[in-house]
C-alpha cells in the first residue's frame, strides 16, 4: 500500500469511528472474545496487528488525523461564517451602509462609529454615538437588518443624550476611550493605535478617519465615522 492509499484508509477509519477504542472493538470478532476472554487484551492484539479483520492503524496516526480533520472542519466553518446582513433585501441607505461595513468591523480592519439622532418609542428625541464593532459582538443585528427593530443609541453606548430629559451619558468601550472634557467638543481615542476621532462636523475627523453623512428615511440624522485601524491583507 502506498502512502496516498494509507492516508485514505486512515481518513476513512477516522471519520467512521469516534475513538480509537471504537475502531479496535470493530476489529474484534466473537471468536476472539471466546478464546481471549479479555477485551483489553483483544484490543492490544488488534493494535499490534495480531488480530483484526481490517487494516492496522496505529493509535498516534488515528489521533493525529482525527485532530487534523477537526481543525480543518473548524477552519472551514469559520471561513464560511455568514454575515448577519448577507442575503437581506436592504432598501434604506443606512442599512446598506451598515451591511457594507459589517465584515471589516467584525475583522477589525475598520472601526466604525455611528451617530444617530431620532425619536425613541416614547416620542423623545435622543442622539448618541455607537461603537459598531462592539455592538456587533454583544448583539444580534439580525433584527436590524431584517427591519424588525431600528438601531438606536442607548445609555450604555459611547454617548447618549436625551433632548427632552437632558440626560447625558458617556461610556468608554473595548475599542474607544471617551474624552468628554475637551473644551472643543467630544473626542474618541481609538485604543489600538491611540488615534483621535473628532466627531465635530466642522472639524476634520482625524488621521485614517472619514465622516460620511447618510441620507436615510429611518432617522432624522445619521452619520458614520470610519477609522481604518489596519490594512487588508
Amino acid at each position: 500500500m502506498d502512502q496516498e492509499e494509507g492516508s485514505t484508509t486512515v481518513d476513512n477509519i477516522v471519520t467512521q469511528f469516534n475513538t480509537y477504542e471504537d475502531f479496535l472493538d470493530s476489529q474484534i470478532t466473537t471468536l476472539d472474545m471466546y478464546y481471549l476472554e479479555d477485551e483489553g487484551l483483544a484490543r492490544q492484539l488488534v493494535e499490534l496487528g495480531y488480530r483484526g479483520t481490517g487494516e492496522v492503524v496505529k493509535r498516534e496516526d488515528f489521533e493525529a488525523r482525527k485532530a487534523a480533520i477537526e481543525i480543518a472542519r473548524l477552519a472551514e466553518r469559520t471561513q464560511k461564517k455568514i454575515l448577519t446582513s448577507a442575503g437581506k433585501d436592504l432598501h434604506d441607505n443606512f442599512l446598506k451602509a451598515l451591511a457594507m461595513r459589517e465584515e471589516d468591523n467584525r475583522s477589525g480592519i475598520v472601526s466604525s462609529v455611528i451617530f444617530i439622532r431620532d425619536r425613541n418609542s416614547h416620542g423623545q428625541e435622543v442622539s448618541g454615538y455607537i461603537d459598531y464593532a462592539h455592538r456587533l459582538k454583544i448583539e444580534d443585528f439580525e433584527v436590524y437588518f431584517s427591519g424588525k427593530k431600528r438601531l438606536l443609541p442607548r445609555p450604555t453606548d459611547m454617548s447618549f443624550y436625551n433632548w427632552d430629559s437632558h440626560v447625558a451619558v458617556w461610556n468608554s468601550t473595548p475599542n474607544y476611550q471617551v474624552i468628554a472634557d475637551n473644551p472643543e467638543g467630544l473626542l474618541f481615542k481609538y485604543k489600538r493605535d491611540r488615534k483621535i476621532l473628532n466627531v465635530d462636523p466642522k472639524a476634520q475627523p482625524g488621521d485614517n478617519s472619514t465622516r460620511t453623512p447618510i441620507q436615510t428615511e429611518l432617522y432624522m440624522q445619521a452619520v458614520i465615522f470610519d477609522h481604518v485601524s489596519r490594512r487588508k491583507t
